[in-house]
């Protein structure tokens, strides 16, 4: 097997990557380009530390301009397109909307351009669970309820489902989304929650904690990137093993089987979609005292520490709460193979004895 990883110098693709080199034999190609955050680093973390390296191939691109017929013959062969660069940093998006959204389109139009000239026979896309907006009460999303984002971020992570769609429907490209909640794990910019709780901490100052006016705090199903990156190999191996060939709405052959949600009339109307979901429903100031926690901080030390503030005033377009219902591919037979509390305790470890990278 060969895929082509998006994104493998960034947090979460240096975890898928080190995964599918962990748990596979395949090949593995990874265009970068290092101007978003992305860190050469990350991928030697993958690669360097063991006898891998001929298995991976680094392809310098710049994701945002078309793939050049040098760059596109580099990706021939791969099986799989793994999509995982975007920019993610809602602040930013906040702050510099324009060049953020377009770069996230952009990025989208030129990796499916790329997917329609190599004809993979699969192609997964990661998105948020923030394309959905904020989650009421109880309610936890299930796949394909309407999109309705609250900032410039999740609308460029809509944008980019929608243009998956539209190249799923015109041009047959094999595209499975998957839709995941806060994902955390090692080597993680320092500009994300949990190493800035744990720059906080280490340091004594006061952490800010988004919540409601009468004082609730946000909450979150926490996910490590490499439960993550096993959810995405257990679709990978569903979608290029064991499931049959079946026809889209443009006659063409994917190895996709469509449940009866996708299927109407004769006809696909819509690709495959799982939820990736962490076992549990944390709020932000318990993740903050798990942190605490693993840091050896007693509880009463952890809550000097704490400064609520209104979740809306201190980021507008933000949301309190964001929740999966992930039981579509825990049907299946997937669960996270790294429990919360581990995640958070093995995050934290490495983080402290690791300090450069909570200032990045």
């Amino acid at each position: 097997m060969r895929v082509l990883l998006t994104g493998a110098s960034g947090f979460v693709g240096s975890h898928v990557l080190r995964h599918l080199l962990t748990h596979t034999d395949w090949e593995i190609v990874c265009p970068v380009s290092f101007h978003h955050k992305g860190l050469p680093a990350r991928i030697a973390s993958a690669v360097c530390d063991t006898d891998w390296s001929h298995r991976v191939d680094i392809v310098h691109w710049d994701m945002r301009s078309p793939a050049d017929p040098l760059t596109l013959h580099q990706f021939g062969g791969c099986d799989v397109v793994m999509n995982v660069a975007s920019e993610s940093h809602v602040d930013r998006s906040i702050s510099h909307p324009v060049p953020f959204v377009q770069n996230n389109v952009a990025l989208m139009l030129n990796v499916l351009e790329v997917a329609r000239a190599i004809e993979p026979r699969l192609f997964l896309q990661m998105s948020t669970d923030e394309v959905y907006g904020p989650a009421y009460g109880e309610h936890r999303h299930t796949e394909w309820e309407p999109a309705v984002p609250s900032n410039p971020y999740s609308a460029s992570k809509a944008a980019q489902e929608s243009i998956a769609v539209s190249y799923w429907r015109t041009y047959g490209v094999p595209v499975v989304l998957t839709n995941t909640m806060n994902v955390i794990g090692e080597m993680q910019d320092g500009e994300k929650f949990l190493p800035k709780i744990i720059k906080s901490l280490r340091a004594g100052r006061s952490i800010m904690v988004h919540t409601a006016p009468d004082g609730t705090p946000g909450s979150r199903f926490y996910l490590h990137a490499r439960n993550l990156a096993d959810a995405w190999l257990f679709l990978t191996r569903r979608y290029t093993e064991d499931e049959p060939d079946v026809t889209t709405l443009s006659g063409e052959h994917i190895r996709i089987a469509m449940g009866p949600a996708q299927y109407r009339d004769g006809a696909f109307t819509r690709p495959e979609r799982y939820n990736i979901v962490g076992e549990r429903e944390v709020d932000n100031i318990e993740l903050v005292h798990l942190v605490g926690a693993a840091m050896g901080m007693d509880s009463a030390g952890v809550d000097d520490l704490i400064e609520p503030i209104s979740f809306h005033a201190s980021r507008p377009g933000h949301d309190l709460r964001y929740a999966l219902d992930g039981a579509r591919l825990a049907s299946l037979g997937w669960k996270p193979p790294v429990p919360l509390e581990q995640s958070i305790e093995t995050t934290v470890r490495w983080s402290l004895d690791n300090p450069l990278w909570l200032e990045l």
